[in-house]
């Protein structure tokens, strides 16, 4: 090697990458290749290397990491992260980039494909017509045109789907509860609630993030309200839809058909509902394909070639999950996850769409600079909500199509901390919410300190659920018997109340989450005016 080769930084391509991805790397890194799924080469690999880049074999995790001193990116071709330990890289100060616009184009036009292909029964008459028969009667299809069909999620994918089911005179209909009416509008979508999507729908999409709220979202009670016409396509994430449901709707005729490109488990494993699935007449199947185009391929290859430029020159990084851009205080940087936390909670509580968002930063931290909470808030509001993989860069972006206006506001006022944040916000119902948390102690834990006008004081943890009622007694015999008999512990409580009487506020730490039929079921018994399970993701 010579020593010119060995003073650039070493960008280590740990799978095989396009000739475009090597090209916009460009000609001022020592750019080398290793099997990734060879451990012992990519350890030895990694030992000098600043940069590696991966895409879905390559699995960088701790053990990886502690490899790779110098490492200062690791950069994944393409939308997920599943092989990457974002947190065990955050940890070590290695920047993690993906390419989250890669693959929209691509998924979605899979979509139509699914959609198209189970409309005019296009893979069953292939099949047939290969297998030397000639059976034009036994696969009568439908039109598209004036047909109604029903996105369940109007991110950037869902967005792009509206647009080309426009094209074919559709009337398009979605559910969100996180886009405002003149958003749809702007997409000439028309907003309706889920049960309404199920039941006026002839094909429905899904086009979701998975997470605890919208695992299974898609189950017996939806495909009960369907349409016997109708189709249902998954090319998202699989779970959104529940498996087990959706093989007993196909199997009873509750509605026609099927397009799935992604399943719980991938492959699915044989005895499993998923392959179950792969044999019924009426489900059409892809092996997870929407991101498998020349396009897209290219596009997240040069995407994290030029990420990992500017991160190895010590620019911004749009694309960076983990890391946001410029120099952060030391005093501020705890802050970034519990404001995150934060706008996971006030996005929880929210029961319309977010408008407006003030985040206010008040005490010590008013002598700093704290822009980067601005975009930790963000990013925790639009985490658990989009479908995008959002960053610090693009969460600006996702406000702003949402028609969102936010400002950032500090002083150095605090009366009972060394410094409190807020998120308060307005929301399209005409309603306002806030949620104020802190750092507290040597070993600065998080904590909710006040929802609304409400005080608490509780440490943040994975499971929570919050509820507002009328201060009455018995209430807490209720909820707690009714908890006690699902297996739920209670591992903390908090209640708050302006007088007796009046509204209280509880706040409850729970071992593990609530189903939606017993939420339902308490919420009704204390007859709440508020009763929403927050789910914390890991930041």
């Amino acid at each position: 090697m010579s020593n010119q080769s060995a003073s650039k930084p070493v960008v280590l391509l740990a799978e095989v990458l396009s000739p475009a991805t090597v090209e916009a790397l460009g000609p001022d890194f020592d750019v080398r290749q290793v099997d990734g799924t060879d451990r012992e080469a990519l350890f030895a690999a990694l030992a000098d290397a600043d940069a590696v880049l991966v895409r879905s074999a390559t699995k960088v995790d701790a053990e990886a990491l502690s490899h790779a001193p110098n490492l200062k990116v690791i950069a994944r071709a393409g939308v997920g992260l599943d092989n990457v330990d974002i947190k065990a890289a955050t940890a070590a100060g290695v920047m993690v980039v993906n390419a989250p616009t890669s693959n929209i184009v691509s998924a979605a036009e899979l979509t139509i494909g699914h959609i198209l292909s189970l409309a005019r029964r296009i893979p069953a008459a292939n099949a047939s017509l290969s297998g030397g028969a000639w059976k034009r009667s036994s696969f009568t299809g439908a039109e598209l045109f004036e047909k109604t069909i029903g996105i369940v999620g109007l991110g950037r994918i869902g967005a792009l789907v509206a647009a080309r089911m426009n094209a074919f005179d559709m009337r398009v209909i979605a559910y969100d509860p996180y886009v405002t009416s003149s958003r749809a509008q702007q997409l000439g979508v028309q907003l309706v609630s889920l049960d309404e999507l199920a039941a006026e729908s002839d094909f429905i999409t899904i086009h979701m993030p998975k997470t605890p709220e919208t695992t299974g979202m898609i189950g017996a009670a939806q495909f009960a309200a369907m349409k016997k016409t109708a189709f249902i396509v998954n090319v998202a994430r699989g779970g959104l839809i529940d498996e087990a449901d959706l093989y007993e709707a196909l199997v009873a005729g509750e509605i026609a058909g099927a397009g799935l490109d992604v399943f719980t488990s991938e492959p699915p494993a044989e005895g499993s509902t998923a392959h179950a699935l792969l044999s019924l007449p009426n489900v059409v199947v892809t092996p997870h394909l929407g991101a498998s185009t020349v396009e897209a391929q290219e596009k997240a290859g040069v995407s994290v070639a030029r990420s990992v430029r500017l991160a190895l020159g010590g620019d911004l990084v749009p694309d960076a999950v983990n890391v946001a851009g410029g120099v952060i205080d030391p005093y501020v940087r705890p802050g970034i996850a519990l404001v995150e936390k934060l706008g996971q909670i006030f996005s929880a509580l929210s029961q319309s769409p977010l408008t407006s968002l003030d985040v206010e930063v008040h005490g010590e931290l008013n002598d700093y600079d704290v822009s980067v909470l601005k975009l930790a808030a963000l990013k925790g509001v639009f985490t658990n909500i989009v479908s995008d993989t959002v960053s610090y860069v693009n969460a600006p972006l996702l406000a702003d199509q949402r028609g969102v206006t936010v400002r950032l506001l500090k002083d150095d006022v605090s009366e009972e901390y060394r410094n409190v944040i807020t998120l308060s916000g307005a929301l399209s119902d005409g309603s306002q919410l806030s949620v104020s948390g802190t750092l507290t102690g040597p070993k600065q834990v998080e904590k909710l300190v006040a929802i609304n006008d409400h005080a608490i004081e509780l440490p943040i943890e994975k499971h929570h659920v919050v509820m507002m009622y009328t201060d009455r007694p018995g209430i807490v015999a209720v909820f707690g018997q009714k908890f006690g008999e699902a297996g739920i512990n209670i591992a903390g409580m908090q209640v708050a109340r302006e007088a007796a009487g009046a509204q209280a506020l509880s706040v409850l730490t729970l071992d593990s989450p609530v189903t939606d039929e017993l939420l339902a079921e308490i919420s009704a018994a204390i007859d709440a005016d508020l009763f929403r399970q927050v789910e914390i993701t890991e930041v």
